[in-house]
């Protein structure tokens, strides 16, 4: 009888099991949200399990609160522990200069906040994540409040770019865990200035937060086929 072969190794799945070895005893990690992290934190969970690791963590959404409880991982909140030793987070695209475009899953706001409450962040993503110019292979997140939204809108769209309201399969608007609405803002040519564009989109009344994270990845894992990882660190 032969033997059936493995299932091979998924990038996402690589980038989530490398990502796991970077936690220590001890540590309070942030937890992003998407499909690369739950491969950490399937994989955290192991560890907790196989070499008693001590660690609490706090979600950047609803949905990784729930993936984490039933993984049996230890949750904390910021209001308990406003300092976190490392984050783990997924991204959409990554640039040359540790930019990144996040809010795929919605949950860009707490993602950022999260993030900057941390000592290290790193970004695990799948292959096709890197790009030169951000913007180019996926639409930019932003996370407005529903009072007066096209309002928002037409002053997003003011900025150079074709934004569209983020809806459900019933076509209805979708909102986030903070009660808010998506722009996803599609830049023709990518965007040329993300520092520039961060700050003019910030400024706009009902803009809640911009899925453009400046200056918030110390480290990159990149999953490969064949279950293999490369790790780039921000100088």
């Amino acid at each position: 009888m032969e033997t059936p072969a493995e299932s091979p190794i998924s990038s996402k799945e690589a980038a989530g099991a490398r990502a796991a070895l970077c936690v220590e005893s001890g540590m309070i990690l942030g937890l992003g949200t998407g499909s690369t992290v739950t491969y950490f934190l399937e994989a955290l969970a192991r560890r907790i399990q196989s070499e008693n690791l001590s660690v609490k963590g706090v979600a950047t959404s609803e949905d990784t609160v729930l993936k984490a409880k039933e993984l049996g991982i230890p949750m904390t909140t910021l209001e308990e522990d406003p300092q976190l030793d490392l984050v783990i987070d997924g991204a959409d695209e990554v640039d040359g200069d540790f930019r990144l475009i996040k809010g795929g899953g919605g949950a860009l706001l707490r993602e950022k906040i999260v993030a900057a409450a941390g000592k290290r962040v790193v970004i695990i993503v799948g292959e096709g994540k890197q790009v030169d110019v951000l913007g180019t292979t996926f639409l930019l997140p932003v996370e407005i409040l529903p009072f007066g939204y096209p309002s928002t809108e037409s002053r997003v769209a003011g900025l150079g770019c074709i934004p569209f309201l983020r809806t459900t399969e019933k076509e209805e608007p979708f909102v986030t865990d903070n009660g808010n609405y998506i722009l996803d803002c599609k830049f023709a040519e990518g965007i040329a200035d993300p520092v520039s564009l961060h700050a003019e989109m910030s400024q706009i009344p009902g803009v809640a937060e911009v899925g453009l994270f400046l200056d918030l990845c110390d480290e990159v894992i990149t999953g490969l086929g064949g279950g293999t990882t490369t790790v780039q660190t921000k100088p």
